[in-house]
């Protein structure tokens, strides 16, 4: 149960007036793959046997970051930390569930077309259905155990990335479909889906059009500032949002171009992004979480008091609320009131006046 004693208002940060910024032009360089791409065979292999249990890699003290934030089809939230996946209602904050994951350090959520929860750790993919909160453990043959993003189409397929390539998944069969392992640029960091259905994947070299139906690179984008893609997001007109470890840009995917770079976040480590449903955007950085509007990119506002400035996570408009995810736990921020509060469950030192 979240105590109510220790809160800070940011109603007059929401509340600001908005300031000009003129939004510079960045060239970035389209490289279209001329692969003829068959599609991969509807006949899926069978899942790999199941694997052992890895020895705990979580030593000394305990980590409180929050690394990935789910809602599902009841509207609870799924936390996912180095310490394991929590289930909690947004509206009051109580812990409705604790799923064990034994050695698993969580690095990404999803939900699923059925409602099944889908996280990607450092050691592999976990499922957890919540009707049951049974767990279960996958051992494919994944380019790299090592999971970074997950995502899941327009057809409900699962897509994992990890930091040796991609894998298309079937999440109701179980099925490893097809795997990525030249993947330009490495790394899926971060993905996001286009206007068309394809899906775009953030990489260590920038960014890279994947054709869903065949799974194979139809074009990449190179040469963006800061050049390492850590975080994507859609925005409600079609355009794509890219979080670098040095800025924040806007694309239109379909035009293959930058749209535009916001000046604020120049040399920025932007590390997440997510749209409200009133059509505004968060972006959570190395060193705060910033409120923007969408349609001009100027920042209306900054949130203080977060259990850590280092933001990794965000779930806008859950149980009225935006749930933030640091390095050193999980706080929300009422949409109504501004007010800002850390989650006593997820934060290493409460304050003393709970």
């Amino acid at each position: 149960m979240i105590m109510a004693s220790w809160t800070r208002t940011i109603g007059t940060i929401l509340g600001v007036g908005l300031f000009s910024l003129h939004p510079s032009i960045v060239v970035a360089q389209w490289l279209p793959e001329a692969r003829n791409a068959p599609t991969f065979p509807r006949n899926a292999p069978p899942p790999a046997p199941p694997r052992s249990q890895p020895q705990n890699e979580r030593k000394g003290d305990r980590d409180f970051r929050v690394t990935a934030l789910q809602q599902d089809y009841t509207g609870d939230l799924w936390v996912g930390t180095w310490m394991g996946l929590t289930r909690i209602n947004p509206n009051t904050g109580a812990i409705v569930a604790r799923t064990s994951l034994p050695d698993y350090t969580l690095s990404s959520l999803t939900s699923d077309r059925s409602g099944r929860i889908w996280g990607g750790s450092y050691r592999g993919l976990v499922r957890v259905d919540p009707r049951s909160n049974e767990l279960t453990a996958y051992s494919f043959r994944l380019p790299s155990n090592r999971i970074l993003s997950l995502l899941i189409d327009n057809r409900g397929y699962l897509w994992a990335g990890t930091d040796r390539g991609i894998a298309l998944i079937s999440p109701d069969r179980g099925f490893l479909m097809t795997t990525l392992q030249d993947l330009p640029g490495v790394s899926a960091n971060a993905l996001t889906l286009d206007s068309e259905g394809q899906l775009w994947v953030g990489t260590l070299e920038g960014l890279v059009r994947i054709n869903t139906a065949s799974a194979y690179p139809i074009g990449r984008m190179a040469n963006l500032p800061g050049g390492i893609v850590q975080a994507l997001a859609t925005s409600p007109n079609e355009t794509i949002w890219v979080g670098t470890i040095a800025g924040l840009l806007e694309i239109d995917p379909l035009q293959r171009r930058i749209i535009r770079s916001i000046p604020e976040f120049a040399g920025r480590s932007v590390t997440s992004i997510r749209f409200a449903q009133n059509g505004r955007v968060w972006v959570g950085t190395e060193n705060g979480l910033y409120h923007l509007d969408a349609q001009t990119g100027k920042i209306i506002g900054e949130i203080p008091d977060l259990p850590s400035s280092r933001i990794l996570s965000l779930s806008p408009d859950t149980g009225n609320k935006l749930w933030v995810g640091t390095s050193e736990g999980l706080a929300w921020i009422s949409q109504t009131s501004g007010l800002v509060r850390p989650h006593l469950a997820f934060i290493r030192n409460p304050p003393n006046n709970y």
